[in-house]
């Protein structure tokens, strides 16, 4: 018996659900869910750091300085998953996307409220690549509160 498109789904989400708890502070994820090496595809301003970034190592690294830079920084899905995962093997590879908010506080302790979105392409059940578009310095977030 093979592999259901709603378990193809549930495995996508949970996947985007680890990345989230990831970018939360939960930095061990990094060794259990990025590939060896990977590629990142940062589009907003400010994100140069992510550049050069290769391994699950020096993400966990770049992941805490960007927190320590950003008071109450926090990371939260939004919206619908969009998965496109086939069985290949033992595993699963495909694309998972999905919205998301971001929320921290400025330099005056305002809430500020930002959106994007992340598209995560999963090998063999790792992520080796990531396209991430967000609103941006100036910009808004996508869903109202």
């Amino acid at each position: 018996m093979g592999v259901t498109r709603e378990e193809l789904r549930q495995a996508g989400t949970e996947v985007y659900d680890r990345w989230t708890a990831m970018w939360n502070g939960e930095l061990a994820l990094a060794e259990e869910i990025m590939a060896p090496d990977f590629t990142l595809r940062y589009a907003q301003a400010g994100t140069e750091a992510f550049d050069e970034v290769r391994t699950p190592g020096r993400l966990a690294e770049v992941i805490a300085q960007w927190h320590a830079g950003r008071t109450e920084l926090r990371f939260e899905a939004e919206g619908v998953p969009v998965v496109d995962l086939e069985p290949v093997g033992g595993s699963w590879s495909g694309l998972v996307a999905r919205p998301y908010r971001a929320t921290f506080a400025d330099a005056e302790g305002a809430p500020v409220v930002r959106s994007g979105t992340d598209t995560l392409r999963i090998v063999d059940g790792l992520i080796t690549e990531v396209w991430s578009v967000s609103s941006g310095a100036h910009g808004r977030s996508f869903y109202r509160s």
